[in-house]
């Protein structure tokens, strides 16, 4: 399935986290873990509109590995796969 995004909604596959604590010890799937806040751009949108009519187009790309806010995006599932979608004022930064 293909999902493009609308106006400035930015597809994000999100980078979970290890499993393991810093110590060393491994978390069993049954633990409550926090939402990510990273992951990688699979689309993107057009852009918002200007006064004009024309297409703002947004600083993000596919493929970039980004920093978004906690409980910005929304989550979505795609054939058992899961996704976020924001806007791209959710986009902190992109990691290089």
């Amino acid at each position: 399935m293909n999902i493009k995004p609308l106006s400035d909604h930015i597809l994000i596959e999100p980078i979970k986290e290890e499993e393991k604590t810093k110590a060393g010890i491994l978390l069993p799937e049954t633990a409550e873990k926090e939402r990510p806040e990273q992951g990688k751009v699979i689309a993107v949108g057009p852009g918002k509109k200007n006064k004009q009519g024309e297409y703002i187009s947004l600083e993000v790309k596919p493929g970039q590995i980004v920093l978004f806010t906690k409980y910005g995006p929304n989550e979505i599932k795609v054939e058992e796969k899961e996704y976020l979608i924001a806007k791209e004022e959710d986009i902190l930064a992109i990691i290089e």
